[in-house]
């Protein structure tokens, strides 16, 4: 029954899709995304009229949820992915929804503002490894700055980088987690996007800002993110999972902004945990300063749409915080004036902290266990932690 379900889920948010993109908007990369920006399998819509109709159907199905479920993790994660969905109606029928409810219902985190106890963390993890790398002397930005300059990828080798490191992810995915030897993403440039990195799954291409910097431990991040064990793996599993009818047919969609969106992030952001690869100090400064920025784009989303302050205020707020120069800090938190994507910024910070929490407690002779778990379910947050069984 649960697969009927995931049908019927799969068909009305490709109808939701279809609705949300006949209205009108720009050519902008994410416009063109829509609310399903990968199908990893052919869906078709139901004809909904309007946004009205599409309120019944998921009202309706969400009825049927607690006598159909065929699990209790599937009845929880329905439930979750359902009332987000209705939450993104309201912000697309223009209804009264907070920020922080859409926080709430639609992305499944509780977080608002990463606390300054979080952040001093961060930064005392980020200064001892950078005193064990004999950075010293200065103040912790001035010695982020030698270190990310010294180990920053000049921009006409990144491609190239890129290529070698995800070799090795890949080497590294297949000989511990999954064979996916024939598997590949590209590495290309890609211009004029408020993002830093794409996974092109129906192309297989690694789109890359050049115009942002990348340093060794950000190309290591991206070559997992973005790949092995990432996104591609992510949905080169879910593809074949739902193909093979072990997976529900909604698992065949990425959904933007949606209770599905904090783990489909938090999976990729642990992919180097998966793979054993943070081997050396600089790797855990690279990695620090990573969550330390993640962290900081929730709260530059929380000031900006919570508190309404301008992102020439908050720009320069995010910068200092986060040992950035102001141009990089502008471009990371550009996305976040996109109507739909407004939340979606905290799925990195809390999907990577969600994962973590429970993937640190995962004995290693269980890994193969839970990366089934992991990959093989849809989830959110709470249902990862709920339904592990440690």
């Amino acid at each position: 029954m649960s697969m009927q379900l995931g049908l019927e889920l799969a068909r009305l948010t490709a109808g939701l899709d279809r609705l949300y993109r006949d209205v009108p908007r720009t050519q902008s990369f994410l416009d063109r995304e829509g609310l399903i920006p990968v199908a990893m399998a052919q869906i078709e819509p139901y004809a909904l009229k309007d946004y009205s109709e599409a309120r019944d159907r998921l009202d309706a199905l969400q009825a049927r949820v607690p006598g159909e479920a065929d699990s209790e993790l599937r009845r929880a994660y329905l439930t979750e992915m359902l009332d987000s969905l209705l939450a993104l109606l309201d912000t697309f029928e223009g209804r009264q929804i907070s920020y922080a409810e859409r926080l709430r219902r639609q992305m499944r985190v509780d977080t608002q503002m990463v606390s300054d106890e979080i952040l001093d963390g961060y930064r005392r993890t980020i200064r001892e490894n950078l005193d064990e790398l004999g950075y010293r002397g200065g103040s912790l930005a001035e010695d982020v700055g030698r270190f990310e300059a010294d180990t920053l990828v000049p921009p006409d080798q990144v491609l190239a980088t890129m290529a070698e490191v995800t070799r090795e992810a890949r080497r590294r995915t297949s000989e511990m987690m999954y064979l996916m030897n024939d598997e590949w993403l590209e590495p290309v440039r890609l211009d004029d996007v408020p993002f830093t990195a794409y996974c092109d799954f129906p192309e297989r291409k690694m789109r890359l800002n050049l115009a942002m910097p990348f340093t060794r431990s950000a190309i290591k991040h991206l070559a997992c993110h973005e790949a092995f064990p990432g996104h591609l793996v992510h949905m080169a599993l879910r593809q074949r999972y739902v193909a093979e009818g072990k997976m529900p047919l909604d698992g065949a969609q990425v959904v933007t902004s949606s209770a599905s969106s904090a783990l489909f992030e938090g999976i990729a952001d642990n992919g180097w945990f998966f793979l054993d690869w943070i081997n050396t100090p600089e790797d855990v400064v690279g990695m620090t300063l990573e969550r330390l920025r993640a962290a900081l784009r929730c709260n530059a989303a929380w000031m900006l749409h919570a508190e309404g302050r301008s992102h020439e205020e908050v720009a320069p707020i995010v910068a200092e915080a986060g040992y950035q120069d102001l141009a990089t800090a502008k471009n990371r938190i550009a996305f976040l004036r996109h109507g739909l994507r407004a939340p979606f910024v905290y799925g990195y910070w809390c999907g990577d902290t969600a994962t973590h929490a429970v993937w640190e407690k995962v004995p290693k002779e269980r890994r193969t266990e839970f990366w089934a778990y992991l990959y093989g379910n849809m989830h959110t947050p709470s249902t990862l932690r709920d339904f592990w069984v440690a």
